[in-house]
């Protein structure tokens, strides 16, 4: 009995010190809105954790401060001492990063005993969102205006930047063709308002909840127009630009006087309603066609430039180089734009309205950027290196990250970002902006609303992808701990292997960006291995006989033809570069490595982690569906050029193994995930269809397609190259 009383009372102890060991003080100034934002996110992690939160003396105390002295601008120092945890950030952002990071350790069960003194600090200072506005969207496609409903409701505006402020990101960047009007109701030109005054006022409450939420979770926020563009109600009222009321993009430009007065007072009109909206963006292109880089120049300086100068404030800026060094709206580019557009940003750079620095955009590989880590191209093609030749002083180039690769699929290979960024981010490089043209992370389109998930938004399902590309550009050294880590805090030990995983079955559509040319938004759609076919003008699977033919994006690899007549030439091809026959050796030992990494993680009490698994079973299918095409367009390309029944019949096995391995892709995807209206081309009259039924995406929808490479194989004939 005795025993057992002592027994009782040691463990009352025990659990008196164990509970006050379990609470935490934090101390911080609460005026400012950032560090508040900060307390907010480390209060409820710590009460999820187990401890409580006390307002006077405590186990533990937690001390947020800013000292730009001891860090530099969005960088932290955590300092633990004995029962003390300093987090000390440059400013404010900083602050919230180290909050981050200690909330991170948290939720990998980590205790406040065990945290160990951390330095962080940015790799690049810019790192971007780019979205797509639903409205007045740059494509007229449902695939994007479907997302109106959920981009209206400020609960997924708050999910989205919460992610963003975890990962990192520190920009948003918000696109359409006409913005203004949105926001607001311009003074002098009324009529060019769609809306009422009930409606005005609900998109302004949006707009400025948005900015509001962004401001506080130290994010940064643009408007970025397409320029020479105003409402239809505007073109009525004063018979300017009426042969555009559809908003086409690569229309001539109306530079009527009264459209450039319009633009500019919306631009100051703008920035003084909406005090937390950080600057403007421009690009220069769209709406300008007839132009010629000078007058485009000319027309910007006039409106969106002056307009942010009048302004009351100051702002940011965002130039986006053009990509036409011609009157056409898609030029190819020339030394000569490139030398008028860096006149006009070091000129911009130099006027006081702006603060420093100006971010001057250009696409990384086009719309390709998930392809190869080399700069290749740029839209509108070739770079002389006018931009950085010689190096800037007050302005730095972003890279345009662009994704229309990959859309339904979770994706996620951290080291070729870091390749990525730790190739490209040379001294006059800020940043990147991560997103798509074609793609609103928004509503979730895609699962099968049969099965019960626990996200909500589209965004949620790409974790993975934000997080890589988010904490890479914040510090290209972030171990791949963290990825790992997350996996385990989300489904268990057993799901560290599914890192690995998505990084080996991952490189699937990098692999064929890689050795596919192309260029812009719909000439490659690597999830669904579909590519613009310039024949009938529409986006369509990629045939063995297109494959063949493609030329590669990477220098460093060759294409299907090449290599057929190369080595039928007997001659050698340089060791250093990939050959078809090595490509689809990758593919497959990477594919099956990944196959049997999941193997033996049981996904069946947990819907989530079921997806996760789907996702990196269907890209190592598609891996070894494209190996298998690859061998069988090589030996395609040989029976073509040189005969020998043997070869066309080893096309036919590889193809048909081909198929095999996409009708896995198809057993895989079709129970989970819907038809997807994704935004096809299809071209009538010069000007892209709006998007219809029919042009919905699943891989089951191409498998007669896919079919017809066996069919091809099976009726080839040897060919005349001499015709």
């Amino acid at each position: 009995m005795q025993r057992f009383i002592l027994y009782f009372f040691v463990m009352c102890i025990l659990s008196a010190n164990l509970l006050y060991a379990q609470s935490v003080r934090l101390e911080y100034n609460t005026s400012s809105i950032q560090i508040n934002y900060a307390a907010d996110k480390l209060k409820q992690t710590l009460l999820k954790t187990g401890y409580s939160i006390q307002e006077t003396q405590a186990e533990y105390s937690i001390i947020l401060l800013i000292n730009s002295k001891e860090s530099r601008t969005e960088a932290f120092r955590i300092i633990p001492e004995n029962n003390q945890i300093t987090i000390i950030g440059g400013d404010g952002r900083g602050v919230i990063y180290g909050v981050q990071s200690l909330i991170e350790d948290l939720r990998n069960g980590l205790a406040l005993n065990k945290i160990k003194e951390k330095n962080e600090s940015p790799t690049l200072h810019f790192r971007a969102i780019k979205f797509d506005l639903p409205w007045d969207t740059y494509r007229h496609s449902y695939s994007l205006t479907q997302h109106q409903e959920t981009c209206a409701d400020l609960k997924y505006w708050e999910a989205f930047l919460d992610m963003m402020c975890e990962n990192r990101f520190n920009t948003l960047t918000l696109w359409n063709l006409h913005p203004y009007t949105f926001l607001i109701k311009p003074k002098n030109f009324p009529e060019a308002s769609p809306w009422n005054d009930a409606e005005i006022a609900e998109w302004k409450k949006l707009f400025t909840g948005i900015f509001d939420m962004a401001f506080e979770r130290g994010i940064d926020t643009y408007l970025i127009p397409f320029n020479i563009f105003v409402t239809p109600e505007f073109s009525r009222a004063h018979n300017v630009a009426v042969d555009n009321l559809e908003h086409h993009h690569f229309v001539p430009g109306d530079t009527s006087e009264i459209i450039k007065t319009y633009t500019q007072e919306c631009v100051t009109q703008t920035l003084e309603e909406y005090p937390n909206l950080t600057g403007m963006g421009l690009t220069l292109g769209e709406g300008m066609g007839g132009m010629t880089p000078q007058q485009r120049e000319n027309w910007i300086g006039e409106t969106i430039i002056e307009g942010m100068r009048l302004a009351n404030r100051k702002s940011k800026l965002i130039h986006r180089i053009p990509f036409s060094g011609t009157t056409g709206s898609l030029g190819a580019t020339s030394i000569e734009m490139e030398q008028i557009t860096r006149k006009g940003i070091e000129r911009e750079a130099e006027m006081d309205c702006f603060i420093p620095p100006v971010w001057a955009s250009l696409k990384f590989n086009w719309s390709h950027a998930h392809s190869t880590p080399k700069l290749i191209k740029v839209h509108g093609g070739k770079l002389y290196g006018t931009y950085w030749n010689p190096e800037p002083k007050g302005y730095k180039i972003i890279w345009t990250a662009r994704n229309e690769d990959f859309f339904c699929l979770r994706w996620g290979v951290s080291d070729f970002v870091r390749e990525h960024i730790q190739t490209n981010a040379h001294n006059y490089v800020g940043g990147y902006f991560v997103g798509s043209e074609t793609y609103i992370p928004a509503k979730d389109y895609f699962t099968n609303p049969d099965i019960a998930v626990d996200w909500k938004y589209a965004f949620e399902r790409q974790w993975l992808f934000y997080k890589i590309w988010g904490r890479l550009l914040y510090n290209h050294e972030t171990p791949d701990e963290v990825f790992k880590n997350e996996f385990i805090r989300r489904y268990g030990n057993n799901a560290e292997a599914l890192f690995y995983a998505f990084a080996l079955a991952g490189k699937t559509p990098l692999r064929l960006a890689s050795s596919f040319d192309c260029t812009w938004d719909f000439t490659l759609y690597s999830e669904g291995f579909m590519a613009l076919n310039p024949e009938v003008k529409r986006v369509d699977y990629i045939s063995v006989d297109r494959q063949i033919n493609q030329p590669p994006l990477d220098t460093g690899y060759v294409s299907i033809k090449e290599y057929v007549d190369v080595i039928l030439s007997g001659n050698s091809i340089n060791a250093a570069k990939i050959t078809p026959p090595a490509l689809a050796d990758m593919l497959e030992t990477d594919c099956k490595r990944a196959l049997e990494l999941i193997k033996d993680i049981d996904t069946s009490d947990n819907s989530a982690l079921m997806f996760e698994i789907a996702d990196v079973k269907t890209w190592a299918n598609l891996g070894l569906f494209f190996a298998e095409k690859i061998r069988g367009a090589v030996a395609l390309q040989t029976f073509y050029v040189s005969g020998g029944e043997e070869h066309k019949q080893k096309a036919v096995k590889h193809l048909e193994n081909a198929l095999t391995y996409w009708d896995v892709v198809i057993s895989i995807t079709r129970p989970i995930y819907n038809d997807m209206p994704l935004v096809h081309y299809s071209e009538q009259d010069g000007k892209p269809w709006q998007e219809n039924d029919h042009l919905r995406f699943h891989w089951a929808l191409l498998r007669p397609e896919v079919m017809k490479d066996v069919e091809t194989a099976k009726k080839a004939e040897i060919k005349d190259e001499k015709k």
